[in-house]
């Protein structure tokens, strides 16, 4: 096949084959991880900016069964699931009910990498304020996390208190934060991952936890999980930078989990530093779901070196999809997917498909056939090169 390169010529490349990856046969236990998923539209529905989500649901569901196929807990209704980027909240709440529903049902297929789990380890799912229109004072704001917070709870997933463009434009200082987390968190039936968004994945999150100063929010935060440790089972960091992770994981209080969400640095954060390790909650995990279950059977199997081996392995890949602009990553996601076939067109709500160039993408598949995770290399080589064609690149 023929990669267009960002000169303007094309370089003749041939895929790889695919890795033959181990599925697990017990519970993955050494690192606790959550793949964050993409959904996928109907293919014929309207699909353009501001049109409400109408979901593939069997194509959507099945790519979850996947992830629970290898082991590993699904992330749901999160940002990769375009929230606050074309998946509004009468999908979204759809989303947590179908998804928590056949998480359930997976449990009873007598798969033994699920062996003695919960519904809870198999899936969390985000909790937010996405249902308000611009303007929503305070009052609205909690409001409407609690909504959110009560569908995923009635549908028995983990919560993930997802951080609120609502609050951010409200909130008049770390008072405002401080009091809306912990009224959620009491009314909570059982322990919440927090969320930390940087605003390289969504730009109106600025001054979160009432301070535009890391060092100064990070305080903010622990502070609010010191008060209420019982009701945090973990927090989900994105914020792309190891130094400050590892440092707020060493500070969290004993039994809270540090879920990395930091898709450039997860190796080196999940493996540890000898005396701690993160645990996962990755966007990129969706696209090296294989990958990454195989490197947490490793550290199973008290083998840590080949684990981070694999994890290393996909570190390009992971640096590519998630580059600048970093919100822009579903994408690659989904182009993944639909190279693998798990999805029948590269289709996404709102048309976000068109986020990435021919070039992205091309290098893209490229650094996902050296990772070994195409499972079928001619069927991604046909794909990219229709679209290729279709855009012009021949």
């Amino acid at each position: 096949m023929r990669l267009p390169q960002p000169d303007g010529t094309l370089s003749a490349y041939r895929l790889p084959e695919p890795t033959d990856w181990p599925v697990p046969q017990q519970p993955l236990t050494a690192r606790k991880a959550y793949a964050a998923a993409h959904v996928v539209p109907v293919m014929t529905a309207d699909n353009t900016p501001g049109a409400p989500a109408v979901l593939d649901w069997e194509t959507t569901l099945e790519l979850r069964r996947r992830i629970w196929g290898l082991g590993l807990g699904v992330a749901d209704a999160m940002d990769t699931a375009q929230r606050g980027m074309g998946l509004d909240w009468a999908a979204t709440a759809e989303l947590i009910e179908r998804s928590s529903a056949a998480a359930a049902a997976e449990l009873g297929r007598g798969n033994p990498a699920l062996a003695g789990l919960g519904v809870r380890d198999l899936i969390a799912c985000g909790a937010g304020t996405d249902q308000l229109t611009p303007g929503a004072d305070l009052a609205q704001v909690r409001h409407a996390y609690a909504e959110q917070l009560e569908v995923v709870e009635a549908a028995g997933a983990k919560v993930v208190l997802m951080c609120s463009r609502a609050l951010a434009a409200t909130a008049r200082d770390w008072s405002d934060y401080r009091d809306t987390y912990a009224e959620l968190l009491r009314r909570a039936d059982q322990p919440v991952i927090l969320h930390w968004l940087g605003t390289m994945f969504d730009p109106a999150l600025a001054g979160y936890w009432g301070s535009a100063d890391i060092p100064t929010a990070t305080r903010n935060f622990l502070s609010l999980i010191e008060e209420h440790a019982d009701k945090v089972d973990g927090v989900k960091v994105s914020l792309l930078d190891a130094r400050h992770e590892v440092a707020l994981r060493a500070a969290l209080p004993a039994g809270v989990r540090l879920y990395t969400g930091d898709d450039f640095n997860y190796p080196e954060l999940i493996d540890g530093d000898g005396d701690q390790h993160s645990d996962a909650l990755l966007g990129i995990f969706a696209a090296i779901a294989p990958a990454a279950s195989a490197a947490l059977q490793r550290y199973d199997a008290s083998d840590p070196q080949q684990g981070r081996e694999i994890l290393d392995s996909t570190r390009e890949l992971g640096r590519h999809i998630f580059a600048a602009p970093t919100f822009h990553y579903k994408t690659g996601i989904a182009f993944l997917a639909w190279l693998n076939g798990d999805q029948p067109g590269f289709q996404m709500v709102g048309g976000m498909q068109s986020a990435r160039s021919l070039v992205h993408l091309g290098q893209t598949l490229r650094l996902a056939g050296e990772a070994g995770l195409l499972r079928r290399p001619d069927l991604a080589a046909e794909r990219f090169a229709a679209l290729s064609s279709i855009g012009g690149v021949r």
